[in-house]
């Protein structure tokens, strides 16, 4: 193949590169991209996406088997409920197609030349790929380094037949009889609920003393009683030491004693990695933070002309980082006046119940020094979370007892997700509990518990 030339190389094609990418194409910048499999890397295609497909898909028949039980309280009944997991895996297939191919036409829309094949840093303006058709030399001005991360694996259970990481845990083709998910936090939780809704009977296994353990035990309470309803084991303070093929069992030691974990399939969540070395990008001597790259805000790294984005950088690792990151590099490169000035990135944890967290939580508020007040107002107050039957949960207002300041809002509860953008949307305007407060919230929904807390926090509840 020919050499090409560019202005702009973006590595990578996930979230943050595809956004960088398009918004340089945007901008007029000649722009090459490089992903080596589907464009959306992680999130749209074996992450964010086909796991939040999955999670809907166990929802809906976890009802239906309610339904036949005859412990609907909707007075609904249905016949036996059965799953062919190879349907649904075809349905959240064909989502993913879906988003993948919206994608690939963005990026020919804002004109940046798409390759397919392995990238390979020579040096910070240089690139080699090779592709189904031949290696291929890349010369550029601005190299953008968006390659991800990858799950973390354990030593004593390498991935492997039985031994899943999430990419194959959203693909199997039928429900195994049992899981044991090693690792609480929220890509876990997720898949490991998803499953017991679908019919597993499955085990969590936390080295720490909490699930979600970044969290305050105030939050993650709820998400604990709702797995303990839907049969799940949690075992917390328990390390996985391997893993018998004959026998299907886990081994997990607790408080100094071995035992087992019944498991046809493991799934291994522990955390993720940034994907570097494989690139080269040891050959350009950046300065790092611990295995990440550090850049500054407006992206830079310690190499003139060299940026990175997204997973590469650190946490916390989000889809929805990455692209505002993206976007900020591009505009840097345009020569536009962008840097990082965000207050906030909301993180959604999709459990069940769902957590939303944006800001401080109040143990971080008290860390840093604030007169910290806080206001709770419970769902089981709220009319639209009766009318969902989920009552279970919380929103919670962290604010500066002086100013009224919002510091952070953290809710848990079903459907607390699409919340988010409010949470995020106070904080970066630099709401008061007064402002959220006065501001007019539709009834009957789920937002009008933050209106709710926001009253509570000025002493004038209205419904509470």
């Amino acid at each position: 193949m020919a050499d090409q030339s560019c202005k702009v190389l973006v590595i990578g094609a996930g979230p943050g590169g595809y956004v960088c990418a398009i918004r340089a194409g945007q901008l007029g910048l000649d722009t090459i991209i490089v992903e080596r499999e589907a464009v959306g890397g992680t999130c749209l295609n074996i992450g964010c996406i086909p796991s939040k497909a999955l999670i809907h898909a166990a929802g809906e028949f976890h009802a239906l088997r309610e339904a036949a039980s005859g412990r609907s309280k909707l007075g609904i009944s249905a016949g036996p409920a059965a799953i062919d997991l190879k349907r649904t895996v075809a349905w959240k297939d064909g989502v993913v197609r879906q988003l993948t191919g919206g994608v690939a036409g963005l990026l020919r829309k804002a004109g940046v030349r798409q390759i397919e094949g392995t990238a390979r840093i020579v040096d910070g303006k240089t690139v080699s790929v090779e592709t189904a058709d031949g290696n291929l030399r890349i010369v550029c001005e601005h190299l953008v380094i968006a390659t991800g991360s990858r799950p973390v694996e354990v030593p004593s259970l390498p991935f492997g037949g039985n031994i899943l990481s999430s990419t194959e845990a959203l693909s199997l083709s039928q429900v195994p009889e049992t899981l044991a998910v090693v690792g609480g936090g929220y890509i876990g939780l997720e898949i490991g609920t998803a499953y017991a809704k679908l019919g597993a009977r499955v085990s969590i296994v936390e080295a720490k003393s909490q699930l979600l353990p970044q969290y305050d035990e105030e939050l993650t309470r709820p998400v604990l009683a709702r797995l303990k309803a839907l049969g799940v084991d949690v075992h917390l303070d328990a390390v996985a030491e391997g893993y018998d093929q004959a026998g299907r069992m886990l081994a997990v030691r607790a408080g100094g004693v071995s035992g087992g974990v019944a498991a046809d399939k493991v799934l291994v969540t522990v955390g993720r990695r940034p994907v570097l070395e494989e690139v080269g990008v040891d050959a350009l001597g950046l300065d790092r933070n611990g295995p990440f790259i550090r850049c500054n805000d407006r992206g830079h790294t310690s190499m003139r002309q060299v940026y990175a984005i997204g997973d590469v950088t650190g946490e916390p690792m989000l889809a929805h980082r990455a692209m505002a990151q993206g976007e900020i590099v591009a505009e840097v490169i345009a020569g536009q006046v962008g840097r990082w000035e965000k207050r906030v990135i909301p993180a959604v944890c999709f459990t069940d119940p769902e957590i939303v967290v944006a800001g401080l939580l109040p143990g971080q508020a008290h860390a840093a020094g604030k007169d910290v007040g806080i206001a709770s107002y419970p769902l089981r107050a709220n009319g639209r979370s009766l009318t969902l039957e989920r009552s279970d949960g919380f929103v919670r207002i962290v604010f500066d007892k002086g100013s009224g300041l919002v510091l952070g809002i953290q809710a848990v509860g079903a459907a607390c997700a699409e919340m988010a953008g409010e949470f995020a949307l106070a904080l970066e305007m630099y709401a008061t509990l007064t402002d959220v407060a006065a501001t007019i919230h539709a009834h009957p929904t789920l937002g009008e518990t933050v209106q709710e807390a926001a009253l509570m926090g000025l002493g004038k509840a209205l419904h509470a």
